[in-house]
């Protein structure tokens, strides 16, 4: 937490793959997940997976966490979820604490950001194959010609067992779009609501305008992994 929180403190914007903004009680789930499915379509919706409620953060294993997640929404919560409820926990306790960093660290999702930067089309191939890692890899160097060499750096630093390439793809994605949005982004909702905690419950993203090739940040080649990546695999 000190971590991002540092780094959030002295940026302009972050984007994170985190929920941020917790139902309460809603069955159907946020509108922004809704929304996001909808855009992804079949194939990709299924990357949206739906916050826990907020009183599902108390839990300490996922027995308890499906039971307090019935209790509030009348539903489970998926495996998904629950592995990333302690991160969750920690991020929207960051937000609650340190109300200046609301404008600043939002919540984005890869898929979406994928869509956006591919011109309002969904990725075809699962992101776990070597298809679909290929072609996200080739929607950003559209964007980032260094993208292949920053990849391999990735992949070079961090042990398989620490994490996954197509995570780190993820990562890449997430903080293209912060770079290339630099804080305006596109919303879901268009006018999101808040929680009760007074937490936006949106998702973020970027719709590029065109611009040649080449022409885009010039993030060095050969240099670590930048550290808006790394903040964004450790808080996957």
């Amino acid at each position: 937490e000190m971590c991002i929180r540092d780094r959030a403190s002295g940026a302009d914007s972050v984007l994170i793959d985190i929920p941020i903004g917790l139902p309460e009680t809603d069955p159907d789930g946020r509108q922004c997940d809704r929304e996001a499915r909808k855009l992804l379509g079949r194939g990709r919706a299924s990357s949206v997976f739906s916050a826990p409620a907020r009183r599902t953060l108390a839990a300490t294993s996922y027995s308890s966490a499906l039971k307090l997640n019935r209790q509030a929404t009348g539903r489970g919560i998926s495996k998904q979820a629950w592995n990333i409820v302690p991160k969750i926990h920690e991020i929207d306790s960051l937000l609650r604490d340190n109300r200046a960093l609301q404008g600043v660290l939002q919540e984005c999702h890869p898929e979406l950001c994928f869509w956006a930067l591919n011109g309002k089309r969904s990725m075809q191939f699962n992101k776990k194959t070597r298809e679909g890692q290929q072609q996200r890899l080739d929607v950003l160097q559209q964007f980032f010609p260094g993208c292949h060499v920053l990849y391999e750096q990735a992949c070079h630093e961090f042990l398989r067992r620490e994490v996954a390439c197509d995570d780190i793809i993820d990562a890449m994605v997430c903080a293209l779009t912060a770079r290339l949005g630099g804080g305006m982004y596109q919303s879901l909702p268009v006018d999101p609501p808040k929680d009760a905690q007074g937490l936006p419950m949106r998702i973020a993203y970027y719709l590029p305008a065109p611009c040649p090739q080449g022409e885009w940040p010039d993030w060095p080649v050969g240099t670590n992994p930048v550290p808006s990546i790394r903040n964004e695999l450790l808080y996957r």
